[in-house]
C-alpha cells in the first residue's frame, strides 16, 4: 500500500499502482469526469500515469490553471494534427499552451499561405478528429531514434530541438497518425474539448531569433463546453472595443510614429495630463511613507552595468553601446534605474540610523524589443518606470513590505481594481546553490513576505522556485472589468546588487553590513499601467483622473462667446473644461464627444446665455437637467473631492 496525501493534509492508502483518474474515482463518479489532470508531488502530469511509491497529489479541473495549461497543450496538438492531415508537409515548431489558449509555430508548404478564409477548415478538421477520441500515449524515445523518426519526415526544427536535449530524457506523445516531440503534460484523450477556435494567425521568428526563419504562429482555443467558447468569444469581442490603442487615438492620448521609431510612444496633450496626473498622484502618497525623489541620466557608463550584471542579462535586449570621441569610451541607453540609485545609496557614508532610506524616480529605460513583440503600451522599447528602491536592515523587511503593500492598496482601490490576487515567489528548497545569500537572510526575508501578507488579510498564493537567484518577490495580478489577468505592481528583495556594489552601513556595533535592497513598482511601467487602466475602464476615467472632465457644446456660433465665458470660469475653478466650437449640429458634438469619453458635456443656447445657466449632459446617463455654472463648478469639486479625500 501506498500513501497519497490531499492538498487538506488527508491520506488515503491505495495499491501500488495507481492513477490519478482512480484516485478521483475513489473519491466521487463526479469528480472523475470533470479532472482533466493532477500534479503528482508538484508536477503535472496525466490522469493515467501509474503512482508506485507514497505522494502528494492535487486533482486539477479546467477551470484550475494547471487544468487549462494541460487541456490547451493537448488542444495544440490536436490542431497540429488538423495541420498535417489538411497540409502534408507542413513543418512543425513549438505548441505551448499559453494564458489563454495556445499556439503553434509552423512552416506551412512552399506556395501555401494561411490566413482567415483557412480558419473554418481548420476547426472542422479539428471537430473530425475529436469525433475520433484518439488517446494520447506517451512514449519514451532514445535520442538517436527521435533524431530518426523526425528526420525521416523531414521536420527539421524538431530534430534542432532534439539536438539539444540529454539521451535519456526525450518522450514524444502520440494520437491517431500524429506525433510530436513533447514533455507533457496532457489530457488522457481528445475527448474532452468539446468546443474549438482558431483566433488567428501571425509571423514569429524561429526561436525568438531575428536571423531564423519567418514562421506562421497559429492561435486557437478550446472548451470542455461550447457555452465556454461563445462566452469567451463575446468576452474577445468586448476586448477589441476596449483596445487601448483604438481608444488611445479616439482620445487623442498618444500615437506612434516610424519616424521617430518603432515601439517608442509619443504623448499627445491629454495623454500627458493623464500620465502626469498619475504620477502626482502617486508623488502625494510616496511623500506621506517617507520616500525621497531623485533623478537620474538616460544614460550611463557600461562599466556600471557590468558592475550591475545588467549588461551581461540584457546585453542582446539592449541597445548597442554608444560610442563617444574619446578611445574606449562607452555609453548604454539605461536598461535598468536600479544601478544608478545603488550609486546615490554609495555617494555617502550611510549608519543604521539613515535606514531605511527610500529613493523615488519616475525613470525611463530602454530595451531593445524585437518588431514582432511590440504591442501598444504594452510592449515597447522606451517605458518610464514608477520606480523604488529602498535600502534597510533585515530587520526592517517586514515593515517595508507592509509599507509597499499600503501604497499598491490605495492606488487599485483608487483606480477600481477590486479583483486582485498576489503571489509570494519563493526559493526552490532543493537547489539552493543556484541562489545568493546565506539560509538565515533567505528565511528571514520569506517569513518577512508571508507574516506582511498574513498581517494584510491578503489571500497569497505560493510558488516555490520561482524567486529570483538574488531574493524572495511578492507580485500583485489584477483582473480587469473583462475578467482578464495582468500583473501590476512588484516588490522584490535583493541581496545581489548590494553586494555587486559593496553597499555599507554602519550598524550600532560599530561594524560595516551590507543592507537589503527592495526593488518596488506598484504601477510597473507608466506605458503599460496607462494601457491596463484605458482597457479597465474602456476610457471612462475617474473624474478626479480623466484629461478632459467637461465639453462645453454651444448650439450655434451665436453662443460661441457664452460658451467660452463658462468655459474660463469652470478652468479658473479647478474643473477642466475645453469647448467644442465647431459649426456643427448639437447631436453630431454629442456624439463625437461621447466617443472622446468626457464626463460631462454642457449644451449652452438662447435660454442658457439669458439665465447664466447650463443644460448638463453625463456620459452613459443623458441628461441631468438645467443648473446655474457656478453650482456646477461646485458640484464637480464636490464630486473629485469625495473620490479623492481618501488618497
Amino acid at each position: 500500500m501506498i500513501k497519497i496525501t490531499f492538498p487538506d493534509n488527508s491520506v488515503r492508502e491505495y495499491e501500488a499502482p495507481v492513477t490519478g483518474l482512480q484516485i478521483a474515482e475513489s473519491i466521487s463518479p463526479r469528480l472523475a469526469q470533470d479532472v482533466v489532470a493532477c500534479s503528482v508531488n508538484g508536477e503535472i502530469t496525466e490522469l493515467n500515469r501509474p503512482i508506485n511509491s507514497d505522494a502528494t497529489i492535487k486533482l486539477h479541473k479546467f477551470d484550475d490553471e494547471e487544468g487549462k495549461h494541460a487541456f490547451w497543450h493537448t488542444s495544440a496538438h490536436l490542431m497540429a494534427e488538423a495541420l498535417q492531415e489538411l497540409y502534408p508537409g507542413t513543418q512543425f515548431g513549438i505548441g505551448p499552451a499559453i494564458e489563454n489558449g495556445f499556439y503553434y509555430d509552423v512552416m506551412m508548404p512552399e506556395g501555401v499561405k494561411l490566413n482567415e478564409t483557412e480558419f473554418p477548415k481548420i476547426e472542422k478538421k479539428m471537430q473530425e478528429l475529436v469525433a475520433r477520441k484518439e488517446s494520447l500515449v506517451r512514449n519514451e524515445i532514445s535520442k538517436a531514434d527521435a533524431l530518426k523518426f523526425f528526420g525521416d519526415r523531414g521536420q527539421t526544427y524538431k530534430n534542432e530541438l532534439i539536438a539539444e536535449l540529454e539521451d535519456g530524457h526525450i518522450t514524444t506523445y502520440t494520437q491517431g497518425n500524429y506525433t510530436d516531440l513533447c514533455r507533457g503534460p496532457h489530457l488522457m484523450s481528445t475527448a474532452p474539448i468539446k468546443a474549438v477556435k482558431v483566433l488567428s494567425v501571425a509571423a514569429a521568428y524561429w526561436r525568438g531569433d531575428e536571423k531564423r526563419p519567418m514562421m506562421t504562429r497559429v492561435y486557437g482555443i478550446s472548451f470542455p463546453k461550447k457555452k465556454m467558447l461563445d462566452e469567451y468569444l463575446e468576452k474577445l469581442e468586448e476586448a477589441k472595443k476596449r483596445d487601448h490603442r483604438k481608444i488611445g487615438k479616439d482620445m487623442e492620448l498618444f500615437f506612434f510614429s516610424d519616424r521617430v521609431g518603432k515601439g517608442l510612444p509619443m504623448w499627445l496633450p491629454k495623454g500627458t495630463a493623464l500620465r502626469i496626473r498619475l504620477q502626482d498622484f502617486l508623488r502625494k502618497i510616496q511623500k506621506r511613507y517617507g520616500y525621497l525623489e531623485v533623478m537620474t541620466p538616460h544614460i550611463g557608463g557600461k562599466s556600471l552595468y557590468v558592475t550591475s550584471g545588467h549588461y551581461a542579462h540584457y546585453g542582446k535586449d539592449s541597445f548597442q553601446p554608444i560610442h563617444t570621441p574619446e578611445e574606449d569610451e562607452e555609453y548604454m541607453l539605461k536598461p535598468m534605474n536600479c544601478p544608478h540609485h545603488c550609486e546615490i545609496y554609495a555617494s555617502q557614508p550611510r549608519s543604521y540610523k539613515d535606514l531605511p532610506l527610500r529613493i523615488a524616480e519616475f525613470g525611463t529605460v530602454y530595451r531593445y524589443e524585437q518588431s514582432g513583440e511590440l504591442h501598444g503600451l504594452t510592449r515597447v522599447r522606451s517605458f518610464t518606470q514608477d520606480d523604488a528602491h529602498i535600502f534597510c536592515t533585515p530587520e526592517q523587511v517586514k515593515g517595508e513590505f507592509l509599507r509597499v503593500m499600503d501604497i499598491i492598496n490605495i492606488i487599485f482601490k483608487a483606480l477600481d481594481f477590486q479583483n486582485f490576487e498576489a503571489q509570494i515567489s519563493l526559493r526552490d528548497p532543493n537547489d539552493k546553490e543556484k541562489y545568493i545569500g546565506s539560509d538565515e537572510v533567505w528565511a528571514e526575508a520569506e517569513n518577512a513576505i508571508i507574516e506582511a501578507c498574513k498581517e494584510k488579510g491578503l489571500s497569497a498564493r505560493t510558488e516555490l522556485g520561482e524567486a529570483a537567484f538574488y531574493g524572495p518577490k511578492l507580485d500583485f495580478m489584477v483582473k480587469d472589468a473583462i475578467g482578464r489577468r495582468w500583473q501590476l505592481g512588484t516588490i522584490q528583495v535583493d541581496y545581489n546588487l548590494p553586494e555587486r556594489f559593496k553597499l555599507e552601513y554602519t550598524g550600532a556595533d560599530t561594524e560595516k553590513h551590507r543592507p537589503v535592497m527592495i526593488h518596488r513598482a506598484p504601477f510597473g511601467s507608466m506605458e503599460r499601467f496607462c494601457a491596463v487602466l484605458i482597457e479597465h475602464t474602456a476610457g471612462h476615467f475617474p473624474l478626479w483622473l480623466t484629461p478632459d472632465q467637461v465639453v462645453v457644446l454651444p448650439i450655434s456660433e451665436k453662443f460661441n462667446d457664452y460658451a467660452k465665458q463658462v468655459s474660463e470660469y469652470l478652468n479658473a475653478n479647478d474643473v477642466r473644461t475645453i469647448v467644442d466650437d465647431r459649426n456643427e449640429k448639437i447631436g453630431r458634438k454629442i456624439r463625437d464627444n461621447e466617443l472622446k469619453r468626457i464626463p460631462y458635456m454642457l449644451v449652452v443656447g438662447e435660454k442658457e446665455a439669458a439665465e447664466g445657466t447650463v443644460s448638463v449632459r453625463k456620459q452613459g446617463e443623458g441628461d441631468q437637467g438645467s443648473m446655474k455654472f457656478e453650482d456646477f463648478a461646485q458640484k464637480i469639486n464636490d464630486e473629485v473631492r469625495s473620490m479623492t479625500e481618501n488618497f
